[in-house]
């Protein structure tokens, strides 16, 4: 099987970009590095091309590897013909494969080897034939007690059973009627007797039925669920009388007697055989399709979180808000370290409002402050009102931070590890707040499953799931690049050609010799080899390096490339960056070269103007309207500022400031139909949204976009 060549085929993507991108891959290039560093080689494909030249590189292996498995069983038990290798050669799917084998597969003990066992395949090759019209004359010579065949019936039985085992294994049948469940089937459900009360939330689904290639993916995935928690029964499947008329149109060619014995095993064979296999193959079919979708918004409300504004190296105070346990308070250094916490009491039920205010002020000069986090859980409304009532002696930031994973992170190893001394109160404050400072770098150190930014998550087939979730952490994190002298060793242990146990050698590294002076100092780390500092240069940076390129995306590689730049126009490195009177003169071209394009040197220009620059955007102060505090407040008709907390397939949820987040429907987001929401709005984008049902006993909150400007 020739793969680039599949590939190719697939993607529209040239054979000769798939054969470089996949010999980088071979060779243990990152996709990070390669989309960045290698353009010649690749014809500029960008991640998700390169990705998904890996992942489908990585199913046709898997092929190829059952494709030996199946010559070689097929070899070892004769059956092997040269027209059988030649089909089991050009068969490109799983499916295929499994469809040729099946006839010479090893099989367990079923209706038709104990009916073969009888002595009555000769009886069922005379059935098949069609040829005879008095079956049971023929039948009659089967009858033997010894063997278990007490009567012409019985015989016929077991006539039938081989025939029906004949027709579930024949390749015509198996794919027409597989097409026919493409095309036809049915997902149905019914709620699961004297389980309606516990099956509450599956109420829509007690008597459903719909086509399933148009069961959008989180109805599958909800169904599924049911399933699985027995609450609803499902069955998948078309119509039995056409999938039973195809199995009889390839096996039936007559109207005598052995028709009608085709007929019945037409029928035997599709409800006892080929329904349940095709079923089951349908439910996998339709369960992975579903499983990409929802992990498809997973990875995209994910990549959208990570690049979520960073408020940058500043000195912050967090607050992660309660009642009666208190507000626990952190101030943080520019680099994010804890220099001081204690817990405060303004709220109910010590209403110490008045010394919280002062300590927060005293705080505030005592650490230079220049921004306020406030966790978006319990009391924090109250929190952020007290915060706004005091009169700081210079501008304050104040800004509210999403909690979400925060108490996973607080009690994690590596949260005791970093704070050993203080209790998951003081960690959390110190998450919230280094959030507001770099969310990237803090929503790493937590499982991105523990997020809870995506639908069905826990549904999902969890070992997919968590690799597109690291794809998209390295992918985010390698945008961004890294400071190797701040970063935690989870942050730089998704730098390209790092990993866990190299990112601990940088910190151990560090710890032991101060901090990085240059790039070239990587090389001292134990294990990294030049591989390894290949891969990882580029990501990492070194603020105050003595070469101004180390704080940058400029690769080592093109040091003297640039260093040339600077030469032809006579001026030093230092005169060239940022300084785009200079960067005009330069003619890309000029420095084209074998194995350095025009697409990696207009790259570095494009660093040069702007070296080290952060792709995020920057962040804005938003507020919430003052007259909600619960969902008593809320009424239909009423237009309220939200900022979106997840995207799922059926729409979005946004926050407007209560406990309970509202929902966009997808058929509330524009006029016209959309089919993805995450076209409309995007994970943190703040909106205005007009409040259409409140639902006070259910705790639910319609929202609508439409008729409102943005």
């Amino acid at each position: 099987m020739n793969i680039v060549k599949i590939i190719s085929s697939e993607t529209q993507i040239s054979e000769k970009q798939i054969n470089a991108t996949v010999q980088l891959l071979n060779e243990g290039c990152t996709i990070p590095f390669i989309s960045r560093y290698r353009k010649e080689y690749t014809g500029s494909l960008d991640e998700v091309q390169i990705q998904t030249i890996k992942e489908r590189k990585e199913q046709l292996e898997e092929v190829d590897k059952r494709r030996d498995a199946i010559l070689k069983s097929m070899e070892e038990l004769g059956f092997l013909t040269p027209e059988l290798k030649n089909q089991l050669e050009n068969a490109i799917t799983l499916t295929e494969l499994e469809d040729i084998y099946l006839p010479y597969k090893p099989k367990r003990k079923t209706r038709a080897t104990a009916a073969k066992e009888k002595g009555l395949e000769p009886l069922a090759m005379v059935i098949m034939k069609q040829d005879s019209n008095d079956v049971e004359s023929i039948a009659l010579h089967y009858v033997n007690d010894e063997k278990g065949v007490a009567s012409i019936e019985d015989a016929l039985q077991g006539a039938r059973d081989i025939i029906a085992e004949w027709m579930n294994e024949n390749q015509v049948v198996r794919s027409k009627v597989r097409n026919l469940f493409h095309r036809e089937a049915h997902i149905s459900s019914k709620v699961v007797k004297v389980k309606e009360k516990e099956a509450e939330k599956y109420q829509n689904y007690f008597a459903w039925d719909e086509q399933l290639n148009r069961a959008p993916s989180h109805r599958i995935l909800a169904l599924f669920r049911g399933e699985n928690e027995g609450l609803l029964r499902l069955q998948i499947g078309p119509s039995e009388e056409k999938a039973v008329e195809i199995i009889e149109r390839n096996f039936i060619k007559s109207r005598n007697q052995c028709a009608q014995q085709l007929e019945i095993a037409a029928k035997d064979c599709y409800k006892r055989l080929l329904s349940p296999s095709i079923e089951t193959e349908m439910r996998s079919e339709y369960k992975a399709k579903a499983d990409l979708e929802a992990i498809r918004v997973f990875t995209s409300n994910l990549r959208q979180l990570l690049l979520a504004s960073p408020l940058g190296q500043k000195n912050v105070l967090a607050l992660d808000p309660g009642y009666k346990s208190g507000c626990k308070l952190v101030c943080l250094d520019a680099q994010g370290n804890l220099v001081h916490n204690e817990t405060i009491y303004p709220h109910a039920p010590q209403n110490e409002k008045s010394k919280a205010m002062s300590k927060i002020t005293s705080l505030v000069s005592a650490y230079k402050i220049e921004a306020i986090a406030i966790g978006n859980g319990t009391a924090s409304r109250e929190t952020e009102d007290m915060i706004k009532h005091i009169h700081f002696n210079k501008d304050i930031q104040v800004f509210v931070v999403s909690e979400s994973g925060a108490s996973i992170y607080s009690a994690s190893s590596l949260a005791r590890e970093e704070f050993p001394q203080f209790d998951v109160t003081v960690r959390g404050a110190v998450s919230i707040g280094r959030r507001l400072m770099d969310p990237l770098a803090e929503l790493v150190k937590i499982d991105a499953k523990s997020i809870g930014v995506g639908q069905y998550q826990h549904d999902v087939d969890q070992n997919s799931l968590q690799k597109s979730l690291d794809v998209v952490v390295e992918s985010c994190v390698n945008s961004v690049g890294v400071e190797v002298n701040t970063a935690s060793k989870q942050l730089l242990a998704y730098i390209s050609g790092l990993g866990p146990a190299l990112a601990q050698n940088i910190v151990d590294h560090r710890k032991t010799n101060g901090p990085f002076e240059s790039r070239n100092e990587l090389k001292k780390v134990a294990r990294l080899g030049s591989k390894a500092y290949e891969q990882c240069a580029g990501f990492l940076r070194i603020r105050g390096a003595e070469n101004l390129l180390d704080n940058s995306a400029v690769h080592p590689e093109r040091y003297a490339l640039v260093n040339k730049m600077a030469k032809d126009l006579k001026c030093n490195l230092s005169d060239l960056i940022n300084n785009n009177e200079l960067l005009c003169k330069i003619e890309p071209t000029k420095y084209v070269s074998e194995d350095c394009g025009l697409p990696t040197i207009q790259d570095i220009l494009k660093e040069l103007a702007k070296p080290g620059r952060d792709p995020r955007s920057k962040i804005e102060i938003f507020e919430f309207d003052k007259s909600l505090r619960n969902i008593e407040d809320v009424r239909a008709g009423m237009l309220v500022p939200g900022i979106v907390t997840n995207i799922t397939a059926f729409g979005c949820f946004v926050d407007i400031g209560i406990k309970e987040n509202g929902l966009i429907h997808v058929s509330e987001m524009a006029d016209e139909f959309i089919s993805d929401p995450s076209t409309i709005v995007s994970m943190h984008q703040q909106l205005m949204v007009k409040i259409i049902d409140v639902d006070t006993i259910r705790k639910r909150i319609a929202l609508t976009l439409k008729g409102v400007k943005n």
